[in-house]
């Protein structure tokens, strides 16, 4: 293997060569960084029913492992709060949130997803990712903030019982005012941090804050809910118990559904990486560091990771410049992971509701889907119905996405089995419009002139069919067809099936059929098929000016 290929294969050997002014700013942006996932590791690892820890032990070792094989060297990786909601909602009713089968099924879930990505990958099916398209993900994306939100409220108000019982019996005994006003307090701080010092890492200072005051007022001691004892020391290498069949197949869904909108999350922040650095984006390259970085995570006990929407934000924005900065981040979590996560114990769990509700804010954007509709009815509607379907199947919410991706391509094969199909004219200023529209004169006397703004396949080569079929049985003057086709870029064995019917057509009508700027590849295609050989009911043009040239002489004639 030459250094080339390595080079392609281990993107960390393109990392420019460390000197000391670089890694003093690698290591400002990496702080920055790391002191932010701390905190939102731990909040996310509850969003997702794990043990609080595995959020440190899912920003540790995946982080490296990505950062070393990604082509975008700058993506925050470790738990985020769209694939941690998809986890604790996948697995609901599989088992007990917390307990060692959860942690089973939530390990398999990270190994499963990161092979899959690493696969697709590997044989360059990065494309995949297209198929979800903006409306799609605009409507995915509101339900999730909506229900990550709406799971963190009971957290954040500090209330004891579940929203049954208060509805039931509406009280302020359901409520602990003194976890009200920490929750509280920290949406306010971390909001005001947010806004007035975007790189200063406020989640950090919430939580020491938070922590000492709880330690003071002796809140843990009086029954209140707070993290408690999370046990120190870097992961050791995790086992999953084996599942039943029934079980992987339950998983089967929420595979594919947390590899794809983790790889999502993943193209959102490397497309604005790379577009800063005027550089293409290896999304292939990537799906191989996402997947082996999940793959890493469940093997040393925690959940699937994504790329961070904020924290890779974050690190542009603290000036990073490599993955050096990444590797400072997770030095930070390693010093935590070690020696600092004993200080957490005192820390209520309606802070971190707090930090996971402050980090969602930004991702529930309602106007998103107003803007799509003034642009596109339809489409907008797909990701109004992803948007409903999300919410009504929580906490299956992946169907919400595999609805609406069967929606769009529904769309999308109809718009193709519909092309746009104009009667054209010449329009004064010389250019071929929509003679109907443009209420344009004829190009000549009996001559039906059309043009597909399409390619003509299985999906278009119907509708050809059927209007020129209808305008020589609705208009018994058309003697000749002429076929505008430089719009037409690809033609199957479907198209060329259908030519050659129009051609018999023609013949049988008596007329000539005229095609004016058919592309190479679709002529070749058409010769080798015999569909183009020379007969006086055939006319081709290289250019509609030949064309136009040719009718106006035949017209004159």
């Amino acid at each position: 293997m030459n250094l080339q290929t390595l080079r392609q294969w281990l993107p960390f050997l393109n990392w420019p060569r460390p000197d000391k002014t670089l890694l003093k700013g690698e290591l400002i942006a990496g702080l920055t960084v790391g002191l932010m996932l701390v905190p939102q590791g731990v909040a996310y690892a509850a969003l997702a029913g794990m043990p609080l820890v595995t959020g440190i032990y899912a920003s540790l070792i995946p982080a490296i492992v990505a950062v070393m094989f990604s082509s975008s060297t700058r993506l925050g990786v470790g738990p985020t709060a769209l694939t941690s909601l998809l986890i604790g909602a996948s697995l609901t009713g599989m088992a007990e949130p917390g307990s060692a089968h959860w942690v089973s099924l939530a390990v398999w879930l990270a190994i499963l997803s990161g092979l899959l990505q690493a696969v697709v990958g590997l044989v360059r099916f990065g494309w995949l990712v297209s198929l979800i398209t903006s409306p799609v993900l605009t409507g995915f994306t509101q339900a999730a903030a909506l229900l990550i939100l709406l799971s963190q409220l009971p957290a954040l108000l500090g209330m004891r019982t579940g929203w049954h019982a208060f509805f039931s019996n509406p009280s302020i005994h359901h409520f602990d005012f003194t976890a009200l006003a920490f929750g509280v307090g920290s949406v306010v701080a971390l909001t005001l941090t947010k806004k007035l010092r975007p790189t200063f890492p406020g989640a950090i200072l919430v939580i020491v804050g938070a922590g000492v005051i709880s330690w003071l007022i002796g809140f843990a001691d009086r029954g209140g809910d707070v993290i408690g004892h999370l046990p120190s020391g870097f992961p050791s290498l995790y086992l999953p118990d084996w599942l039943s069949w029934d079980e992987f197949g339950a998983l089967l869904m929420p595979v594919m559904m947390v590899a794809l909108v983790s790889f999502l999350e993943t193209a959102s922040s490397a497309k604005i990486e790379h577009q800063r650095e005027g550089t293409l984006w290896n999304e292939n390259q990537d799906l191989i560091a996402q997947g082996l970085a999940k793959i890493s995570s469940g093997f040393s006990g925690g959940f699937a990771t994504s790329a961070s929407f904020s924290r890779s934000a974050l690190n542009l924005y603290a000036g990073a410049q490599t993955g050096w900065s990444n590797l400072f981040a997770t030095g930070l979590v390693l010093v935590a992971l070690l020696w600092l996560l004993p200080e957490l114990y005192h820390v209520p769990d309606a802070v971190l509701a707090a930090i996971v509700v402050t980090a969602v804010t930004g991702l529930f954007k309602p106007r998103e889907l107003l803007r799509l509709w003034k642009i596109s009815r339809i489409e907008a509607s797909i990701g109004i119905a992803t948007f409903a379907l999300t919410i009504a199947t929580a906490p299956r919410i992946y169907w919400g996405v595999l609805a609406g991706v069967v929606a769009n391509l529904c769309f999308y094969i109809y718009q193709h089995m519909h092309p746009r199909i104009i009667e054209v004219g010449e329009h004064p200023d010389g250019s071929l419009r929509d003679r109907k529209l443009w209420q344009l004169a004829p190009l000549a006397p009996h001559l039906l002139a059309l043009r597909m703004d399409a390619e003509l396949d299985f999906a278009s080569a119907a509708s050809l069919e059927r209007r020129i079929t209808r305008e020589l049985q609705s208009r018994p003057d058309i003697r000749d067809v002429c076929l505008f086709a430089s719009p037409i870029n690809r033609i199957d064995i479907t198209g060329v099936e259908a030519f050659q019917r129009l051609r018999w057509q023609m013949s049988k009508h008596g007329g000539t059929l005229i095609l004016s700027g058919l592309k190479l590849p679709v002529e070749q295609r058409l010769e080798r098929a015999g569909a183009l050989t020379a007969a006086e009911n055939l006319k081709l043009y290289r250019t509609d000016s030949e064309t136009l040239a040719a009718l106006r002489k035949h017209s004159a004639g």
